[in-house]
């Protein structure tokens, strides 16, 4: 809905698009308060996404496949959706965003070059950039909405997973008003402090950088995405090679896919199991490093930091958590 209002009111032009931004915010009814709120909606919703993530990886949802590689198939939309959106208000941090993530196609051998020019539609990020992100950041949403709609059909088919891990068929509870209460509940608790971040602190989240307009010939200091993809750029980042890092971006995110193989335990939920608990909250904590790392200039101590939490990111899921579930189940026998 902030979306539709606000483009009303935007205008996708390089000369044009930040100081549309910027009259929205001044001279347009509560634009700046709309703004805002779409804005930090993005953030809000990405933290309500990678707790919904974390917890099916916790309670072993993964196992229900459908659901969870179509959940997977969302989240990448809503990555492209964010990311094509970042650029729209044409700062500078918007700028050299863009320019930078779309050159990473650039990496992949024989066809690398031309993806790029024809993301920019030209030779840099300019005019048909610009128009080209607009229109995907408009239509991006309804796609989301079909893959929304098909994730609860598989969700609706399979059943909701419980902190137990066990069939419930015997005890099943009507979905209103026990759930659609606790729902309810959950949803004024974000909107109250969505309200409350946009109205005391709307800039809390975004980046000093996309106050100035866009200047293709100065650069920023330390050029970096929105705070919800910093885990993954500090994995881009911490492989010198351009191809390596854009296979190690693109594995973060896609290996999710390959939860359902990587399940060896016996029990479907890591509730009654201590080894796989301490590993997955050092999974999180190492997923906090790794954000952290992503926000700081390229530089020694960091460098090392954000290797180290990459490899470890990559081993926790990919080694130590099948070889600790294999013996859980050597204890349980």
């Amino acid at each position: 809905l902030t979306g539709l209002l606000l483009a009303a009111h935007y205008t996708a032009d390089t000369s044009l698009a930040f100081s549309s931004v910027a009259n929205m915010c001044r001279n347009v009814q509560h634009g700046w308060l709309i703004r805002n709120l779409h804005a930090n909606g993005a953030s809000f919703f990405f933290i309500c996404i990678y707790l919904h993530i974390g917890r099916g990886f916790f309670y072993g949802s993964y196992l229900y496949k459908e659901t969870w590689n179509t959940g997977i198939l969302l989240l990448l939309t809503l990555m492209a959706t964010a990311f094509v959106g970042y650029v729209l208000p044409w700062g500078q941090m918007s700028f050299w965003g863009a320019t930078v993530i779309t050159n990473l196609f650039s990496a992949i051998p024989y066809i690398g070059h031309t993806l790029v020019e024809w993301a920019w539609g030209g030779f840099s990020v300019d005019n048909p950039t610009l128009t080209r992100f607009f229109t995907l950041h408009f239509l991006l949403p309804f796609l989301i909405t079909s893959l929304v709609l098909i994730h609860l059909t598989f969700l609706h088919e399979s059943g909701s997973n419980n902190p137990l891990g066990i069939p419930s068929n015997c005890d099943k509870i009507p979905f209103h008003p026990y759930f659609s209460l606790k729902d309810l509940l959950g949803f004024m608790i974000m909107l109250s402090l969505l309200t409350t971040l946009a109205l005391f602190s709307p800039n809390l989240l975004g980046d000093t950088e996309n106050f100035t307009p866009a200047n293709p010939l100065v650069t920023p200091p330390h050029i970096k995405p929105e705070w919800y993809f910093l885990w993954a750029y500090a994995i881009l980042r911490s492989i010198p090679n351009k191809l390596g890092g854009v296979l190690a971006l693109a594995a973060s995110v896609l290996i999710l896919f390959l939860s359902p193989l990587l399940h060896k335990s016996k029990q479907r939920a890591m509730t009654f199991r201590p080894m796989s608990q301490l590993l997955f909250w050092m999974l999180a904590a190492n997923l906090f490093i790794l954000t952290w790392i992503g926000s700081q200039p390229v530089e020694h101590p960091f460098i090392l930091i954000g290797q180290l939490a990459s490899l470890a990111y990559f081993t926790n899921i990919l080694i130590l958590l099948p070889i600790v579930s294999f013996l859980e189940n050597k204890i349980l026998n």
